[in-house]
């Protein structure tokens, strides 16, 4: 039997992305309808979105919805499914989905979002012309109040599901609005919506989703003690036996280095001679020296104290003092941009930075990177290392989330039993990160150890077919839940 699911965000690659929830939204559809599960993306109506819409058949209109009429229309786009809320009052804007031109959140925000979740609870409870779905499966807190709608509502409802793709973002916004948002006000509770005197968005999907899912399994851990719960681990612990962590998987169509047309040249681990090409590309991209044998670090990320760049600014001296290069493409916090480009400029063909994101060069610094380093504090799974097992570039990481569950450190035994994929490191401190670093450089030293983790890490089963076999028995079990 198919089962249908409804998969509600804020945001589809290729359509409309800030992160790697854009990548996981887009890329599950398709991998799960191997596994017999049909997939309709529930999202906002942006002006990306509906440019590349087609075949459209308004499903369902409402009147008033958070401040202005509004309409749901059904189509397809880049392969995907959709269903997209028209509403020009709270999405027909251009830039970020969630930022300002000032540079700050749009103050409508609850309203934006909390229109996106009652758009799902209309297609969950069969009010649109859209075949009901057995499963509505919410996505961050953007879309934590889906579960929430379906569940005050009473009576027959599909099964819910909300997945935390990063718990630091929970989207937490004044009291006042309860009524606004047309929630009972018994919901405003401990069992409810509440959180901390505030409606929480987050917090109201897992209490109120039948089952709660993260994108890694020792993050699924994590969240249930107090230094990463940010203070949710208390409603985690609670219902540790509904949470459970499902790695994610990367579109190995997109990132594959044997087909990948924004590379100079083709690869693959039986044919890596390509690689050299895309090596010698960064280098002159990033005016590093020309210089084939060297071990090139690279770096794709938002520059935060999440994703730990100031430790590797701390630690920049002793990548330097191996005789390594780095290359980083990201942006984000304007103190750490400063200290890279200060960086550079003070290290002129040893360092180079970019500012900003570049997909294409995304692709250039994974192929032509010998090692990523990715020392976040704490990941709930993250993408890049995936892409760099794809690709070759031997992932340097701390182990934590998903990184811990990824990646296969390369100790010595590991490397004499040939399953070594990456390099782990612990605690995430700049003193372990320098460690794992001068590790990485001993290892890069030994051509016929560094061949063997390349082709060990490109080896590595990165698709998305592992994790929707999970999500497949997820949704089978959910599929027909009722409430209560």
């Amino acid at each position: 039997m198919t089962i249908a699911v409804l998969s509600v965000a804020s945001e589809v690659f290729p359509l409309i992305k800030t992160g790697g929830l854009a990548d996981v939204v887009g890329a599950l559809p398709g991998a799960l309808a191997a596994e017999d599960v049909a997939v309709r993306t529930l999202v906002p109506g942006y002006p990306s979105v509906l440019a590349a819409l087609a075949d459209v058949t308004p499903v369902h209109s409402f009147d008033e919805l958070f401040g202005g009429p509004a309409r749901l229309l059904a189509g397809t786009a880049r392969g995907l499914d959709l269903v997209v809320v028209d509403a020009p009052h709270l999405f027909d804007r251009p830039g970020n989905p969630y930022v300002g031109p000032d540079g700050r959140d749009w103050p409508d925000n609850p309203l934006r979002f909390a229109a996106l979740s009652r758009a799902a609870a209309e297609i969950g409870l069969g009010r649109t012309s859209l075949p009901r779905p057995d499963v509505v499966h919410a996505h961050d807190w953007q879309a934590g109040l889906a579960p929430a709608y379906l569940h005050y509502e009473g009576g027959p409802r599909p099964g819910t599901v909300i997945t935390v793709h990063n718990l630091a973002f929970q989207g937490q916004f004044d009291a006042t609005l309860l009524h606004n948002l047309g929630l009972p006000s018994h919901s405003f509770g401990m069992d409810g919506v509440e959180y901390y005197g505030a409606v929480g968005y987050l917090k109201a999907g897992l209490q109120l989703a039948d089952r709660l899912t993260t994108v890694s399994p020792t993050y699924a851990q994590e969240i249930r003690g107090p230094e990463a719960g940010m203070g949710l681990d208390g409603l985690l612990r609670a219902r540790a036996n509904r949470l459970s962590g499902i790695i994610n998987g990367i579109d190995t169509t997109v990132w594959d280095p044997a087909h990948d047309p924004l590379l100079p040249a083709p690869y693959s681990a039986r044919q890596p001679k390509g690689r050299a090409l895309s090596k010698a590309a960064l280098q002159q991209r990033f005016g590093l020296t020309d210089d084939p044998g060297a071990l090139v670090f690279g770096v794709v990320s938002r520059l935060s104290w999440q994703k730990g760049l100031d430790l590797l600014l701390e630690a920049l001296p002793t990548l330097l003092a191996t005789g390594a290069q780095l290359v980083l493409l990201g942006a984000g916090e304007a103190a750490l941009e400063r200290g890279y480009r200060d960086a550079a400029a003070a290290h002129p063909g040893r360092v180079g930075c970019i500012i900003g994101y570049d997909e294409a060069l995304a692709h250039l610094i994974q192929a032509g990177a010998e090692a990523l380093i990715v020392p976040s504090r704490f990941e709930p799974c993250g993408l890049t290392q995936l892409c760099a097992l794809r690709y070759g570039a031997i992932p340097v990481v701390s182990s934590v989330g998903g990184l811990a569950d990824t990646i296969i450190d390369a100790n010595e035994m590991a490397i004499a039993n040939g399953v070594g994929t990456g390099l782990r490191f612990q605690p995430t401190t700049t003193l372990a990160l320098e460690g794992a670093l001068q590790r990485a450089a001993s290892l890069h030293a030994d051509a016929a150890v560094w061949k063997r983790l390349r082709r060990n890490a490109m080896a590595t089963d990165v698709s998305w077919t592992n994790p929707a076999r999970h999500y497949a028995a997820l949704y089978r079990e959910l599929a027909g839940v009722a409430a209560a």
